[in-house]
């Protein structure tokens, strides 16, 4: 079944593509002090093409790792270190280097072979999991929630990379409102990146704009907004304040029409006297200092944390043009909803003509400094 299910998610293009050596490097200088005698473990990576093996094995004297393990998922061509083709599924262990060159030499990298596929929730990748004090690697983003859920419940350290929309999974959001994770030290390039992959996977629909793809030297890079790296690891980028200098007033700030908070559509518009119930973009997550604020809910349907006070299930959906589109307003129910008619996009109105439109998912928060 396992198998099964990775098979599905390979059909996700967002799955076989690679992360830059240059976006981990960056990351990854923010937590040097982490690294000192532990057992790094990179489950979801080829080594042939993964620059997290690369980064590992090349700094491993400079962190002071005790062991650097790195598996993949059967059938990636894993030839680096033989000299035939293997198709069955493999994990490399290093222990650092033994002829003081300080270069991760074939004969001091061990090869070795699964009895299954690699797959990491099979019970060979769960114990190598079991050995390892840190797992930092880019897993498949179809089965992000699905290996985070792994990775909590063996109690891991992990700097991993994810979608921007993977922390509203249920599985998620929570650790990141009792503070038991936080996004990383820095954001890509703008919260975007090129990822590696074959040039096999060009898709001229998806990848038709040249500054979303473009192949070079035999790889296609292909760039991916809304990624993140999501970590339990400490850094100080995240105790750095935030200055606000916005001030509140009540017409910039309207009041939501289903959750007791205000609107606030950009971080940089944070109001710095208001001491209520702050409705941000989950993008704040980039900017949360947990000495500054507090995290008290999510906007989304399932309601984390703040509920919503009101339904729309007696509304109708409108275009813009007054047209129906079919649809009832339940479909919009634990949105953010602001009282109107937008400027842009649907909206939705009862039978007496009250109207009302819904916005992106919001976090909620408080300003801890006004309490």
């Amino acid at each position: 079944m396992a198998s099964k299910h990775l098979h599905k998610a390979k059909k996700n293009k967002n799955d076989e593509f690679y992360t830059q050596l240059s976006d981990i490097e960056k990351e990854l200088k923010h937590y040097k002090h982490h690294f000192k005698d532990k057992v790094v473990y990179c489950n979801c990576d080829d080594p042939r093409v993964s620059s997290f093996f690369h980064y590992f094995s090349y700094n491993f004297e400079r962190l002071g790792l005790k062991k650097l393990i790195s598996s993949c998922y059967q059938n990636q061509n894993m030839d680096l270190f033989s000299q035939h083709n293997v198709e069955q599924a493999i994990y490399l262990e290093y222990e650092g280097d033994k002829n003081g060159n300080r270069v991760p030499d074939v004969e001091e990298i061990g090869l070795n072979y699964f009895n299954g596929d690699g797959d990491f929730r099979s019970k060979e990748s769960i114990e190598l999991l079991k050995q390892s004090d840190i797992v930092v690697t880019n897993p498949p983003f179809s089965l992000f929630a699905e290996y985070f859920n792994q990775l909590i419940e063996h109690k891991k350290q992990f700097l991993i990379i994810g979608s921007l929309n993977a922390m509203k999974h249920s599985e998620v959001y929570p650790y990141f409102q009792s503070n038991q994770i936080w996004f990383g030290a820095t954001m890509f390039n703008g919260g975007a990146t090129y990822f590696i992959g074959s040039p096999d996977l060009y898709d001229p629909e998806k990848m038709s704009n040249p500054k979303n793809a473009y192949i070079e030297d035999g790889k296609l890079f292909w760039r991916v907004n809304g990624v993140r790296w999501f970590t339990n690891l400490e850094h100080n980028k995240r105790h750095e304040e935030l200055i606000l200098y916005a001030k509140y007033n009540p017409e910039d700030y309207p009041k939501y029409d289903n959750y007791d908070a205000i609107e606030v559509s950009k971080v940089v518009k944070i109001p710095k006297d208001y001491s209520g119930v702050m409705g941000v973009p989950i993008s704040f997550l980039d900017k949360y200092n947990p000495n500054q604020f507090e995290i008290i809910g999510l906007s989304m349907k399932a309601g984390f944390g703040l509920q919503s006070h009101k339904f729309y299930d007696s509304y109708k959906e409108i275009r813009q043009n007054g047209t129906f589109t079919g649809s009832s307003g339940k479909k919009t129910n634990g949105n953010p909803m602001l009282v109107g008619k937008p400027k842009k996009g649907n909206y939705y109105i009862d039978e007496f003509g009250n109207c009302a439109h819904a916005k992106y998912d919001r976090l909620f928060i408080v300003n801890k400094s006004l309490q």
